[in-house]
């Protein structure tokens, strides 16, 4: 299993982290865009698993995330957007990961698959397609620490924001706090400096970035102070 920084460990819900997502880096040096964003102040890794089957791309498996965790101790935030998770949860506790995100969508058994990954020692999350409602989440709110909203559909980077996604956010907000929940609200998709201050006014707390920080326009350490400098102001 990977390594759970201090912070982390100690709770989920402490700040506004930003996570970038490796699915928009250099696949070429890979290892090193790794490293560049936790130099660079990124909180988390983000890693997006796609099978081309529930999702229309084929990305990481575990061997790339085994290969990658030697590079950082920074929490590997894996979204497994493939088919049957619970036929693979063990190779990506194998692999390193600190979280496993999981969809609602492919879990006919969720409680369980849920429960699985929780007696591994990871982290659970669970995660709303953009036309997936709400009440989804009603059967496991209670039992998991964070939620991802997918704000575009799932399978490409780039992406534009759908706006609907911010009543999604907002009311999660509400039902986790009316539980008392601390459990993270993450947001997938289209997140950049045009849509930033409204998922963080619906109460978003992990910020999934992918082309907004691995870019040509400037390095990853710049495009992360960037967005750490306006995220500090607006909360």
């Amino acid at each position: 299993m990977g390594l759970l920084n201090t912070e982390s460990e100690e709770s989920l819900a402490s700040s506004v982290k930003i996570a970038p997502s490796i699915l928009s880096a250099d696949f070429a040096r890979l290892g090193e865009q790794v490293c560049e964003a936790a130099e660079g102040g990124a909180d988390w890794i983000h890693v997006d698993v796609m099978d081309g089957h529930f999702v229309p791309n084929l990305t990481f498996g575990p061997p790339v995330i085994k290969a990658i965790r030697g590079v950082t101790d920074l929490m590997f935030d894996v979204h497994l957007m493939i088919e049957r998770p619970d036929l693979s949860i063990a190779q990506y506790v194998a692999a390193g990961a600190d979280l496993i995100t999981v969809h609602v969508e492919t879990c006919p058994h969720l409680h369980r698959t849920l429960q699985q990954i929780r007696e591994a020692g990871l982290k659970t999350g669970v995660t709303l397609n953009p036309a997936t409602p709400v009440s989804a989440l009603e059967p496991v709110i209670g039992e998991v620490d964070l939620v991802l909203v997918m704000s575009v559909n799932p399978g490409w980077g780039g992406q534009s924001y759908i706006p609907y996604s911010t009543k999604k956010i907002s009311d999660i907000r509400a039902r986790l706090d009316a539980i008392g929940s601390e459990a993270e609200i993450e947001v997938d998709g289209g997140v950049n400096e045009s849509t930033l201050r409204e998922v963080l006014d619906a109460g978003a707390t992990v910020l999934v970035m992918g082309s907004a920080i691995f870019n040509d326009k400037a390095s990853v350490a710049d495009n992360l102070a960037k967005y750490k400098g306006i995220i500090d102001k607006q909360t």
